[in-house]
């Protein structure tokens, strides 16, 4: 079974990918534009886990 931040980073990679293709013309600005958007979509991710860690359902 998957855990939740393997499908993040899953989702991240994806969604990183068809957007630096979609954004971007040339290949060395999409390997650049989507490795920081991978970053800031993982950055984001853990962060806001973090911070609603103490709040429980």
């Amino acid at each position: 079974m998957a855990s939740h931040f393997f499908l993040m980073v899953l989702f991240s990679c994806f969604v990183s990918v068809v957007f630096a293709a979609l954004m971007r013309d040339k290949p060395e600005d999409q390997i650049r534009f989507g490795a920081m958007l991978f970053a800031a979509f993982l950055l984001t991710g853990v962060t806001l886990g973090w911070l609603m860690y103490p709040f429980p359902l």
